[in-house]
């Protein structure tokens, strides 16, 4: 999804949104128009990866190639996803987390976890032309699963725990964020009869 972020109507919450998927799933574009019509903050793993190479004054590519060699890439940039998680937690307040890992790593913090995916040939199609795409392809799709699974345990194809799971090749940029503004307008914390609990991962 490439078109600019949707504004959406504005809508009133306290809720913590947790938002993640494969690259080219729209999350980014979901997000920011969450971001828009929340008026919250919002913050994208990949954002502190990028942080990341520049603290180490290295490219994308060979942090890339760093976090094939050892676990400490990825654990300082989960450790940092989890510290953002346990401050937005607490703050009962609306805020959004993306990343592949999002929903596992606020756990049971997250009010509302969100997984977004579409066809590959879809995801392959939006994703044409990005920058550093083959970077982000490897990183986020073939490599994590096999090192989520060494580290943490993590079954990153495990979608049982998520609240929302949406196919967004089948609706507009517009249509999804309306989508996700319904579920969090709707939401009653009165009526909730309980969420998929998870165990805090342990990094």
């Amino acid at each position: 999804m490439e078109e600019d972020a949707p504004a959406g109507r504005s809508v009133e919450s306290n809720l913590f949104v947790t938002v993640s998927g494969p690259p080219g799933c729209g999350a980014t574009t979901l997000c920011e128009g969450l971001s828009r019509s929340l008026n919250c903050g919002y913050v994208s793993g990949g954002d502190i990866f990028r942080e990341l190479a520049e603290e180490r004054g290295m490219t994308l590519s060979q942090l890339i190639a760093k976090a094939d060699e050892s676990d400490e890439i990825d654990r300082a940039l989960d450790g940092r996803l989890r510290t953002i998680a346990e401050q937005w937690g607490t703050a009962n307040k609306a805020f959004v987390l993306e990343s592949r890992l999002a929903g596992w790593l606020a756990g049971n913090r997250a009010d509302l976890r969100i997984w977004l995916d579409a066809p590959e040939e879809t995801r392959v199609d939006r994703t044409r032309g990005r920058d550093e795409m083959e970077a982000e392809m490897r990183v986020r799709e073939v490599s994590e699963a096999g090192r989520y699974d060494s580290y943490y345990g993590i079954d990153v194809s495990d979608r049982s725990f998520y609240d929302l799971t949406i196919n967004t090749a089948r609706w507009s940029p517009d249509a999804l964020l309306e989508i996700v503004l319904t579920a969090i307008e709707e939401y009653e914390a009165e009526m909730d009869e309980g969420a998929f609990r998870t165990d805090d991962v342990e990094l």
